[in-house]
């Protein structure tokens, strides 16, 4: 990997990072306009949206200039997105504005890697990306609980300190100041950039020439048997995995009594597992064998179930190691395992797939292109799953109840891929070039 790479791939850190930091200010800023509990997953669907409406547009943009410069001005706008909260803009609002800007970043991080790299390597960039893009989920969500937590509260309370809005608590105010720094800094480090990548054509800002492209482009891939085959798995995870997001915060509250800030840490075991398991895979599974890893997206929906059939009431709660107000009890063990476990296999199972969908679309079309059918796709799996589960908590049904259905359609769906495609009597692998 040379220079250019490590600079796209810490900026791709950066800008993530206040992403995910972002989310949990924003659930918090929901909970203190006693919003209900259905409003938070709205969230996510304000964020994703972008992808779906966009995705004809964002693709040729990113096709028609340098990649740097598309990636610029993206985190511009998250910047902007963030910023607008601090004047009272509804956090549903605001984190949409930054779904805009994540939109048209995607084609961008993920087509420059094409343009850059040999598809033997393509593998372990992905893997480098998604450790990385893991790690921004571990400090996001850990800065996110910090800037929320208790601590921050009363040390402005105590500093009696000012900001913009008097209506915005103090904590808050500081969080999307310093979001909105590491989207600047992620912006600065775009720069050097703006001159790399490929102009593959001209942008033409006709509507209906737009959405036939794309159209065609959506059709190819999904015609496509790789194609089609690494579209349905990565569609399918992303969007249990946005799902499971919110699942998770709910689950610890309900199962394991922690409140958001401590929730968001606990999200951190998670994605521990799956930096692990990202890592794993860039060394050990090739793009020909990519197709291997596919009961491992099976064994996930299976560990969700037993998720949701836990709780902290299950076993003495036996303290096993204490310093200052970290404490370790015997009830938590499982539940910490099982959320490493999770996130392991989710990582060993979804590097090869990316990095096959993105061969594939490489190969069949231009790059930003291909990279907004997947966005599509995989956004308009999260806008659906995400709104059966705000529907599933608006009737209050029960959580365990949720998360074990949840489970068993990710376990199902994925023995019907395997079957369709283990079972056909040509061979899947024998395709990769």
């Amino acid at each position: 990997m040379n220079r250019i790479f490590y600079t796209i791939a810490i900026s791709q850190f950066l800008s993530s990072l206040a992403d995910n930091a972002l989310l949990i200010v924003s659930i918090a800023l929901l909970v203190s306009m006693q919003e209900p509990d259905w409003v938070s997953p709205l969230l996510k669907i304000s964020f994703v949206i972008p992808y779906v409406l966009f995705a004809p547009f964002v693709g040729a943009f990113a096709d028609s200039r340098p990649k740097g410069q598309v990636m610029l001005i993206s985190n511009v706008l998250k910047a902007s997105g963030c910023g607008l909260m601090l004047f009272g803009i509804h956090p549903l609002l605001g984190y949409g504005i930054v779904g805009i800007g994540a939109a048209l970043y995607a084609p961008a991080k993920y087509g420059i890697l094409t343009e850059l790299l040999p598809s033997d390597k393509l593998v372990a960039a992905n893997g480098w990306m998604e450790g990385l893009i893991i790690g921004s989920i571990i400090f996001g969500t850990l800065l996110g609980g910090f800037l929320i937590s208790d601590f921050l509260h009363d040390f402005f309370q105590l500093i009696n300190l000012d900001f913009i809005r008097g209506d915005i608590s103090s904590s808050a105010a500081m969080a999307i100041y310093l979001i909105s720094t590491i989207y600047t800094l992620a912006a600065l480090l775009n720069v050097p950039l703006l001159k790399i990548g490929f102009c593959y054509q001209k942008l033409n800002l006709h509507c209906g020439n737009l959405v036939r492209d794309f159209s065609t482009c959506f059709v190819s891939l999904w015609r496509d048997r790789l194609g089609k085959l690494s579209l349905t798995v990565t569609t399918l995870f992303w969007g249990a995995g946005a799902t499971l997001q919110f699942l998770m915060l709910k689950w610890a509250e309900y199962a394991l009594h922690m409140n958001l800030s401590e929730s968001a840490a606990l999200q951190a075991l998670s994605a521990i597992g799956v930096a692990a398991g990202a890592v794993y895979a860039a060394c050990k599974v090739s793009l020909k064998n990519s197709a291997n890893v596919l009961p491992y997206g099976a064994l996930m929906g299976l560990v969700v179930c037993l998720m949701g059939m836990y709780n902290d009431e299950l076993l003495p709660p036996i303290v096993l190691f204490q310093m200052q107000s970290i404490q370790l009890s015997l009830n938590d063990l499982p539940a910490y395992f099982l959320l490493m476990l999770l996130g392991w296999l989710s990582g060993y199972f979804v590097v090869p797939m990316n990095a096959l969908l993105q061969h594939r679309g490489h190969s069949l079309m231009a790059t930003g292109q291909s990279i907004a059918v997947q966005g599509f796709s995989e956004n308009l799996a999260v806008l659906f799953m995400l709104l059966v589960y705000s529907i599933l908590l608006w009737i209050n049904i029960s959580l365990p109840l949720i998360i074990i259905g949840f489970g068993g359609a990710v376990f199902l769906a994925m023995v019907l891929i395997m079957y369709q495609y283990f079972g056909s009597k040509n061979s899947t692998l024998n395709a990769i070039s």
